[in-house]
């Protein structure tokens, strides 16, 4: 049986200056993460990550859980976030009515970027962008047929970030743009989403779970920054 399971990061900074490195409780999420496989005895034959902080330290965390010594993981930049700060910066420039207030809280910063996000994938989005829309779902076309193509009859463990990993299963579901910025928002921290695949096709099996947090004494654990 083929079949990857993706994890989206633990907690970030989020308002810090520094937004790609998990905060404490993000370090919790992921260690708890990795308890929750080890009590079930899900061994993975790979581990593979974006190439930013969050994303190893995330791996780093999931290992710890599962009582593993230090793992060299195989790292894919495809699985990288795309920069929402610059999708953030250029719609907040174009649409200068919708700057942020000066103290702005999370349901600020969100608003303004998913209306951001559907100008981008729409190419309505102005100014200086390091990726277009196009090139952000090919990075993710092309890890997945990596994927598939290389890891048949394996058990994949993937850390990435919301975005990637809703641009993915967009693709899966042959589902419109727009499909993706609802999926990106409502991810939460360490959520597992699962997939199987063969060499030909990939299909998603379950999406957003978090059942190492899934109990009364934990339900402040659940994060979606």
């Amino acid at each position: 049986m083929s079949e990857i399971y993706f994890v989206r990061h633990g907690q970030a900074s989020f308002g810090s200056s520094n937004y790609d490195q998990l905060s404490e409780l993000g370090h919790e999420q992921a260690r708890l993460l990795g308890e929750y496989f080890r009590e079930r005895e899900m061994g993975f034959d790979h581990i593979v990550t974006g190439d930013m902080v969050r994303h190893r330290e995330t791996a780093e965390g999931i290992c710890v859980g599962m009582g593993l010594d230090a793992q060299q993981f195989e790292v894919y930049p495809e699985l990288n976030e795309f920069d929402f700060h610059s999708v953030l910066r250029a719609y907040t420039t174009q649409f200068p009515d919708q700057a942020l207030p000066e103290k702005p809280v999370a349901k600020d910063f969100f608003q303004r970027l998913k209306k951001g996000i559907l100008l981008w994938s729409t190419n309505e989005l102005q100014g200086e962008l390091p990726e277009t829309w196009a090139n952000f779902e090919q990075r993710l076309l092309a890890f997945r047929e990596s994927v598939m193509q290389r890891h048949a009859g394996q058990r994949i463990l993937a850390v990435s970030s919301g975005g990637a990993i809703a641009m993915l299963i967009r693709q899966l579901l042959l589902a419109p743009e727009s499909v993706m910025v609802e999926l990106n928002l409502q991810t939460r921290n360490t959520a597992v989403t699962h997939c199987r695949f063969n060499n030909k096709v990939m299909r998603l099996s379950s999406f957003n779970n978090v059942p190492h947090l899934d109990r009364l004494d934990r339900q402040s654990l659940i994060t979606y920054t």
